[in-house]
This record gives structure tokens, C-alpha cells and sequence, in this order.
């Protein structure tokens, strides 16, 4: 459910198909994202599974993997 959501975020974030986004794939290189788009993909997060993620940390997170693994806590 933490994949198919952060997919579904991202995608809409990022302009782009859920369906081609990987878990593998990193936010900055393969993806595009920049900081500010970080930001408004975990605050969708948040918003669509109703929860709360701690800031801290955040900004090690690299690949769609680590975030699915954070999310899932």
C-alpha cells in the first residue's frame, strides 16, 4: 500500500506515469526531483495514508526503496 500510494504521489508531484516509476529508482537522478519536490511528495504521503512522518532524517532518503521502507517504519 506505502509503494502504490508514494507512486501515485510522485507521479502527480512529478508530472509523470505511476507506472513508470520503479522501486530502485533514485528521486534526484532518475526521477528529476529536486528538494522542494521531496517536500510535496511526503507531505502527500502524509495526506493520503493520514500520518505523520518525522522530518528528521528525510533528507538521507535517496531511492523509492527507502522511502517505502521509512514509510513502513
Amino acid at each position: 500500500m506505502e509503494f502504490e500510494t508514494l507512486k501515485k504521489v510522485t507521479a502527480a508531484v512529478l508530472g509523470m506515469d505511476p507506472d513508470e516509476i520503479e522501486m530502485d529508482m533514485t528521486f534526484l537522478t532518475d526521477l528529476g526531483a529536486d528538494s522542494l519536490d521531496l517536500y510535496q511528495i511526503f507531505m502527500g504521503v502524509e495526506k493520503e495514508l493520514g500520518i505523520k512522518i518525522s522530518p528528521e532524517g528525510l533528507d538521507k532518503i535517496t531511492t523509492i526503496r527507502e522511502a517505502v521502507e521509512r514509510l513502513q517504519g
